[in-house]
């Protein structure tokens, strides 16, 4: 893992040291902090690959997509590619930190796995019986990453791609915890949501996606409100306020292009609906998680 700095904001290419397995890295998270300076780690970082991290012992706060999570022994973190993410302070801190590319899973694991779901949870606790298989299989990638033993390298690669897979499956898949009852499956709600990820650049109204999906407003903002918790108009701005602050934080692009590229007529509009949003400017906003980690 290197880091290299984009003006004032580090990007993190995957580039995992000669010998390690192609696209998969397991190490312990003092390893991370031996590598990349903490002042790195604490900028905001769009990295390109996933990130798997569970504690044995310590307490990590992490920020994922400008919200903070706290990590402790029992819980598992998990950063998507795209996501802006701040690492905390790392000292102290044990346990097992996994990173791979988006490609190193076969398609129909991948799938399965939801490795490309923006609305996954950041932070999961599992189960008892479940956290058990979480950290059995784990150990099981740790062990076959670090020491391939005499396997051929192509049955080693092998190894360690469904071993990974075995935790991903598992790990995309937690149950609820007993007595919370798992949420009806709810098309609707799975339908308009995707179409917000698809179309939110285009446009920012309710009536426009209840007229491509063939459902009524109403329809649509009861859905989003029993699932989501928040109504179908919130969901549309807080998709497009969370690139927003992706785009401001991660590039160099002005106002007035992030504006153009978010669907806004005009960057007053665009400056307006931010600012109501977050209670600070595109430009006070960019300032303050640009200082933040200096």
């Amino acid at each position: 893992m290197m880091a290299k700095k984009r003006h004032e904001i580090a990007e993190v290419p995957f580039a995992a040291p000669v010998g390690t397995p192609a696209g998969v890295e397991v190490m312990p998270p003092a390893e991370l902090l031996r590598r990349v300076p903490a002042r790195t780690l604490a900028r905001p970082q769009r990295p390109d690959f996933h990130h798997l991290l569970t504690l044995t012992s310590g307490v990590v706060r992490h920020t994922v997509d400008f919200t903070e999570y706290t990590l402790r022994p029992g819980s598992w973190l998990w950063v998507r590619p795209g996501q802006v993410h701040q690492w905390g302070d790392l000292t102290g801190a044990e346990g097992t930190l996994i990173l791979f590319r988006q490609d190193v899973l076969d398609a129909a694991t991948a799938t399965t796995a939801r490795l490309d779901d923006p609305h996954a949870p950041a932070v999961s606790t599992p189960a008892d019986d479940e956290a058990a298989a979480l950290d059995l299989a784990a150990e099981h990638l740790s062990r076959e990453a670090g020491a391939p033993g005499r396997l051929p390298l192509e049955v080693h690669l092998a190894a360690v791609r469904h071993l990974l897979a075995v935790l991903v499956l598992r790990l995309a898949h937690l149950t609820a915890p007993a007595g919370a009852g798992a949420p009806e499956p709810d098309e609707t709600y799975t339908r308009f949501r995707d179409a917000v990820e698809r179309h939110f650049t285009r446009t920012h109204r309710v009536e426009d996606y209840a007229r491509m999906l063939g459902y009524s407003p109403r329809t649509l903002a009861r859905s989003t409100l029993a699932r989501a918790g928040v109504g179908a108009k919130e969901f549309v701005d807080r998709r497009v306020v969370l690139e927003a602050k992706r785009l401001l934080a991660h590039s160099d692009r002005t106002a007035a292009g992030i504006a153009e590229q978010l669907g806004f007529a005009r960057p007053s509009q665009f400056g307006k609906y931010f600012t109501h949003r977050t209670g600070q400017s595109p430009i006070e906003f960019r300032d303050a998680v640009r200082g933040r980690g200096e």
